[in-house]
């Protein structure tokens, strides 16, 4: 099924389950309020939504409406929990070959994992809202999984039950704030501001046979401008699988539910697709010619992110936004 948050002025907002084609949508608040609250019950209310998604796809939902993106915010407006791997280690190796900084053999064995914002989700078609061209505007492409409560030490195989919905999500990253933060060497904050996602969230059985061994069997698409910049294979290239992410987030820790598990930049060796994010395109730059060439985004800029099927209908909606200079709060007189 496919679900997704109506705005409604609220911190959560509304619950709705949108029909497999994106055309209409139908509110779930007498089954659960909120996707949050979904998550944490979802052995028992599943079932119920999954009723009212057959309902709404055979066209008999009583109460049913247009589905309108522009009215979403992130399918999880918040969350208790959003740990990004990098399991395009492609993507790791770019980077440090640019800079000539040594590979370490142990990212190939040892994933990535940082631990992001979570508190301030942005919605599919909400303008990205940045201080500084400076900063180095990047967008990332990324894929995601929302797990349910994962027990501490977790394996692989385990962690594959533990899977409860797919996001597709667009990891803003500030490149020109990050070296100096990692300098300090207590990973991000500033470089990473708030992430946003696509408007619906669905289960892993709404991609059939392209959902296996823990990754998605389809490409990613970047439109930069309205100009295609990739349509990187999410399976390809892949070092780890969701299901092994899942399983090292969980080696010190619990993973309650409504956790968000990102996969990193999706990043194939072969350049002929393209690329999800504006740093790789420059690291290759930079090894080839000794100097990157393409700037990163602008005030006005516009990004577009999808995930087409194979039926030839977008998965999760897209992701489109625009880049704007963000706008101070006003100053508020104390006493």
């Amino acid at each position: 099924m496919k679900l997704a948050t109506l705005k409604d002025g609220s911190r959560d907002g509304q619950l709705l389950v949108v029909s497999r084609d994106l055309s209409t949508a139908h509110i779930a608040a007498g089954i659960a309020p909120t996707l949050q609250r979904a998550l944490d019950d979802w052995a028992f209310i599943a079932p119920q939504l999954q009723d009212l998604y057959e309902t709404l796809n055979q066209g008999k939902a009583r109460h049913a409406f247009a589905f309108v993106p522009e009215q979403c915010a992130a399918p999880l407006p918040r969350a208790y929990q959003w740990a990004d791997g990098s399991s395009y280690v492609n993507h790791v190796e770019l980077a440090r070959k640019a800079r000539n900084a040594a590979m370490p053999e142990s990212f190939w064995h040892d994933p990535l994992m940082y631990q992001g914002g979570s508190d301030d989700f942005i919605g599919p078609r909400d303008a990205a809202a940045f201080g500084s061209t400076d900063w180095g505007i990047d967008f990332e492409a990324e894929l995601a999984v929302v797990t349910d409560d994962v027990p501490m030490g977790t394996n692989p195989q385990a962690a594959a039950d533990h899977v409860r919905l797919l996001m597709l999500l667009n990891d803003w990253s500030l490149r020109q704030l990050i070296p100096d933060e990692l300098a300090k060497g207590f990973g991000f904050f500033h470089g990473k501001p708030a992430t946003a996602f696509a408007p619906v969230a669905v289960t892993p059985d709404e991609l059939g046979a392209d959902w296996q061994g823990g990754k998605v069997h389809l490409p990613v698409l970047c439109h930069w401008n309205g100009r295609k910049v990739g349509e990187a294979l999410a399976h390809e290239d892949m070092v780890f699988d969701f299901h092994q992410l899942i399983a090292h987030a969980v080696k010190t820790r619990n993973l309650r539910a409504g956790s968000i598990v990102g996969s990193g930049t999706v990043s194939n060796r072969d350049t002929s697709r393209g690329w999800s994010c504006i740093a790789e395109v420059r690291a290759l730059e930079m090894i080839e010619s000794g100097s990157p060439s393409t700037p990163f985004m602008s005030f006005g800029d516009t990004i577009r992110i999808e995930v087409i099927g194979r039926d030839g209908q977008s998965v999760f909606g897209a992701i489109d936004q625009t880049v704007v200079q963000s706008v101070a709060p006003p100053v508020t007189a104390t006493r």
